[in-house]
């Protein structure tokens, strides 16, 4: 049992934010952050890249050390997943899966989500992995040793970056995506022409519009059967469908939940008053609807805005959404959301491998994908930063620095 305080349900980069901004805001209530990992809070997205490549071991990933977290007074719990809070007049109790009880006035979920599981034969299958957390990586890392021949179902963005790896480490890589395009629902057609052509160029080879049915195998996958009657040899899989948000701790509360995450609004404020959310496991609801945003910026921009809350401040989200993603030497560098796009212009050449794809709504420039171009992003950024825009007409035209365009600091 714990001293009543705040209480982060999920040891995630929310989580951790969340303490950490809740120090910094001045709350000297105790903080405990509980999460069902056996690890310190520590990063994700190098597990698809420099931790999966073996540039980077674990801890190298940690957000802060030990040191930090007791020199705050911020207590860590590891090892224990709640499953059930009970809410009081004031305050409530958590109680994990194996009894162990925690008090709080204030409750905080920052409990992220869990890779969305393929739904075929042989899915059970040894060496038909999922990657979301560091053990996930683990063990990925070492079956890719001796493995010879790679599968990776889904061509977003953690199925790519681990096709990049493979490949770099001399494995023969094929990507299955079940939708006409790869990274369809986060970037436009001309970005995912660019990146289909790249891995292709890079010896991976990718299936389009195609299905997976079933995983052939005797204790370990053998071979992927897909939805054209084909199948290919494989000696490890990698599923990369999406993530599921954790939202039963939240659908116990009788929380908002729709679209898939916790609803909460700016303030990260859920529909049930004192109890904030933050990060993957979120829908925010904005201007043009309810928003799954799952990148580092968002649970840190989140993480800092339930602090506020918690403390009284009610400083609201303002940050404009980034995201990057490192596919072997090819980096991607996102600013600003493109849903609801009208019209995309190219700034430079995809053929060149380093290009910009600006978008639009109206007349209003929306969000950016940087591909190796990353002057165009950090300028962008800036711009939507300010409220500003970059003219159509100038938008493709190399001779105008994009820097130039950045509004002054009022």
């Amino acid at each position: 049992m714990t001293d009543p305080g705040v209480l982060i349900v999920g040891a995630s980069q929310a989580g951790a934010q969340l303490a950490a901004s809740l120090r910094e805001l001045g709350a000297t209530c105790p903080i405990t952050l509980v999460g069902a990992e056996e690890h310190l809070p520590y990063q994700r997205p190098p597990l698809s890249k420099s931790y999966l490549s073996g540039k980077a071991e674990a801890e190298s990933l940690l957000l802060r050390s030990a040191d930090y977290y007791a020199d705050h007074g911020i207590g860590v719990v590891t090892g224990e997943w709640i499953d059930r809070v009970d809410l009081g007049a004031s305050g409530g109790r958590a109680v994990s899966a194996t009894g162990r009880t925690f008090d709080f006035d204030q409750l905080a979920l920052t409990v992220g989500g869990t890779p969305r599981r393929l739904d075929v034969p042989g899915a059970d299958l040894g060496n038909v992995f999922y990657l979301r957390d560091l053990s996930d990586a683990a063990a990925l890392r070492a079956s890719l040793d001796d493995a010879r021949r790679v599968v990776v179902v889904g061509g977003g963005f953690v199925g790519l970056e681990v096709a990049a790896v493979a490949n770099s480490l001399g494995k023969e890589v094929v990507v299955v995506e079940a939708l006409e395009r790869l990274m369809a629902r986060a970037v436009a057609p001309v970005v995912s022409q660019f990146y289909l052509d790249a891995h292709e160029q890079r010896g991976v080879r990718v299936l389009l519009d195609t299905g997976v049915v079933g995983f052939p195998g005797s204790g370990t996958v053998s071979s992927v059967e897909l939805s054209d009657g084909t199948s290919l040899p494989a000696d490890v899989v990698l599923v990369g469908i999406g993530l599921v948000a954790h939202t039963a701790l939240a659908e116990q509360l009788g929380l908002e939940v729709s679209s898939g995450g916790i609803v909460i609004d700016a303030h990260a404020r859920t529909s049930l008053p004192g109890v904030v959310a933050a990060g993957d496991c979120t829908a925010l609801r904005a201007e043009n609807g309810l928003l799954r945003i799952e990148s580092v910026a968002n649970a840190i921009a989140q993480g800092r805005a339930a602090a506020a809350t918690l403390v009284g401040v009610h400083d609201p989200l303002s940050v404009v959404p980034w995201f990057w993603s490192d596919q072997g030497d090819i980096k991607l560098q996102i600013a600003g959301l493109s849903s609801g796009y009208d019209d995309v212009v190219l700034r430079g050449e995809p053929e060149s491998q380093q290009f910009s794809a600006l978008y639009y709504r109206g007349d209003r420039l929306i969000a950016i994908d940087s591909i190796n171009a990353p002057r165009d992003y950090m300028a962008v950024r800036k711009i939507l930063e300010g409220g500003a825009s970059v003219p159509r007409t100038v938008a493709a035209d190399l001779d105008v620095q994009l820097k130039t365009l950045i509004p002054a600091r009022r």
